[in-house]
């Protein structure tokens, strides 16, 4: 008694330990009558995520919440598994578990189609692609930015992640071959009243976990072999030897798989330049609903969702700014970068122009053999226009006139008057000083042959 005495009193509660509590709670469900359930997780990796994931969730708006996912894409073996901001945030739904929730993943699963076409031999990374506006059988996306690039490269076009090259490359593929290839991965993805895929699939049209968005990246860093996630130690089927997957198909070809590679490791971050040693994606979903980013380097697949349990939407919401951040501190939690793996045998690493003539040029619907050949317009400036010259109107870099031309195939030729002002070998854009005002005729020629012409007038 006296010694109990000279205690002093608890004047609180503390709080009871509850890391990983989505997986804990899962777990047991599995295996109510197991006493002890041993995990994969890196605790001090693990509590750290979860202050991260809270953190953030708070400076974005107060019913966000933050999903996590790091796994060794070597052994498969889960890291970190964060649910949701905090299990008992109930104006974020926090008891929701979001690395299993199905949502639509935006972009995210672009590099996968990029993949098929250069695995089909229907794109090379250095192939050029159109980027304007197209219509599929009625449906005609659009760009995040609601303009087009032009003429480009498929490599810049997924570092950019345009829609119109996307939605090509997937229609030449097909629609259900890239589920097959998901589902290879290991992902379970669900289309809408269990209808037909389609091309909206492409851009993110269907749902999906933020797990099974790990898998299919986890699958690329390997060079396209399939990856099996485990978070539990208990029992040979929850932790499957590496080497009893070896079997199974690949995901895709480690040719392709390394363009990809390629290609993920320029895109670029929130500042504008693309963080070293890391190949990423992200991926935002319609009317700002879900920001993911999946990125990987050469030990850990990590990813992330940002976003509303109840599937608000959360104006301004996109990838690269809400998620995109969150995955480079992750990285910077796991250590120093693991380089990413070098090109396998067969790679071919030249310039557009080196390419075989079948692969300059994506072999999607309206280019290369067969395809009905439309010559140039000019887009702008339209016939007939008055352009005050150093105006706001068609004006940039240093007053500059803004020629653009549609349609036709480049080299594209510029002509004033007879007189030739500028080639450009891929670009439908060229900024043009004009010598003085008055009437002014404008041609285009393209690498065909074929022409177009306006008349203007500058003051």
């Amino acid at each position: 008694a006296t010694a109990a005495r000279r205690e002093p009193v608890p004047t609180g509660r503390r709080l009871f330990p509850l890391l990983a509590p989505h997986l804990g709670a899962r777990l047991v469900r599995s295996a109510p009558g197991r006493g002890v359930h041993r995990v994969t997780l890196d605790a001090r990796l693990q509590g750290g995520l979860e202050s991260l994931a809270a953190e953030r969730a708070a400076a974005i708006d107060p019913r966000v919440s933050v999903a996590l996912l790091v796994a060794d894409h070597g052994s498969g073996q889960v890291l970190a598994e964060v649910g949701s901001a905090g299990l008992f945030a109930g104006d974020r739904q926090g008891h929701v578990d979001m690395t299993r929730a199905l949502r639509s993943p935006g972009s995210a699963l672009k590099p996968l189609i990029y993949g098929l076409a250069f695995e089909s031999g229907i794109a090379h990374p250095e192939s050029l692609i159109e980027d304007r506006p197209t219509a599929f059988a009625g449906y005609v996306p659009g760009n995040f930015d609601r303009a087009f690039q032009g003429t480009v490269t498929v490599r810049r076009a997924l570092a950019l992640s345009l829609n119109v090259p996307a939605v090509q490359l997937l229609d030449a593929v097909g629609p259900a071959r890239l589920i097959a290839r998901m589902r290879r991965a290991g992902a379970a993805p669900v289309l809408a009243d269990a209808a037909p895929p389609g091309l909206a699939i492409g851009l993110g049209g269907l749902g999906v976990t933020l797990f099974d968005l790990v898998r299919i990246y986890g699958a690329i860093a390997r060079g396209g072999a399939p990856l099996d996630l485990t978070d539990s130690r208990d029992g040979a089927a929850a932790n499957p030897d590496p080497e009893s997957i070896a079997d199974r198909p690949r995901v895709l070809d480690a040719r392709a798989a390394w363009y990809l590679t390629s290609i993920l490791q320029e895109v670029p971050g929130p500042v504008g330049t693309a963080p070293a040693g890391i190949a990423f994606k992200t991926g935002t979903s319609y009317g700002y609903r879900d920001a993911w980013a999946l990125g990987y380097d050469g030990r850990h697949v990590v990813g992330v969702w940002v976003g509303r349990p109840d599937g608000a939407p959360v104006p301004g919401l996109k990838g690269v700014d809400a998620a995109v951040p969150i995955l480079l501190d992750c990285f910077a939690r796991l250590g120093p970068r693991v380089p990413l793996p070098p090109a396998p045998a067969g790679v071919l690493l030249t310039a557009t122009q080196a390419l075989p003539p079948t692969l300059r040029q994506a072999r999607v619907r309206g280019a290369g053999v067969g395809a009905v050949a439309t010559g140039p317009e000019i887009a702008f400036p339209p016939d007939g226009a008055r352009l005050e010259i150093g105006s706001d109107t068609g004006a940039g870099e240093g007053g500059g006139l803004a020629l653009k031309v549609r349609g036709g195939q480049p080299p594209f030729t510029w002509f004033a008057d007879g007189r030739p002002i500028g080639r450009e070998p891929f670009a439908r854009l060229l900024w043009w000083r004009p010598a003085g005002p008055g009437f002014t005729a404008i041609a285009v020629v393209d690498g065909h042959g074929r022409s177009s012409r306006v008349m203007v007038y500058l003051h």
